[in-house]
């Protein structure tokens, strides 16, 4: 099989996979998340649940570009070990950046509640 062959499969292969963990992070982070949007904004659904959507679009973007940005394979695969080495790297190395992201956006959830309870007391 030539290294043109190869390095097709290994798409085929990457994609879906920086895809679905994409697909997988969101999902799991922006359904929890909406408590703490609820808090953020004293209870307004309508605002939190967009304000909400608007970061899992962002999160979408964001990840979805990175992992076609990083698609490139600029290296000769001449067999199927390298391939998988390769893809191990590669999608290890995006599911890193994935939880780097996550706890970015927790840190940011977190953050908002806490300047949102600090306004509520001040308040009162």
């Amino acid at each position: 099989m030539n290294n043109q062959n190869i390095i097709i499969i290994a798409y085929c292969i990457y994609l879906p996979i920086a895809i679905a963990l994409t697909l997988y992070v969101a999902k799991t982070l922006f359904r929890n998340s909406r408590v703490f949007m609820l808090d953020i904004f004293n209870g307004r659904e309508e605002i939190a649940f967009a304000t909400n959507r608007l970061f899992e679009v962002g999160f979408y973007l964001l990840n979805v570009g990175f992992a076609l940005l990083i698609l490139e394979f600029p290296y000769m695969l001449v067999n199927y070990q390298e391939m998988i080495e390769k893809l191990s790297y590669k999608i290890g190395g995006f599911s890193i950046y994935l939880g780097v992201m996550l706890f970015l956006n927790l840190y940011l959830f977190f953050r908002g509640k806490r300047k949102a309870s600090e306004h509520r007391h001040a308040a009162i």
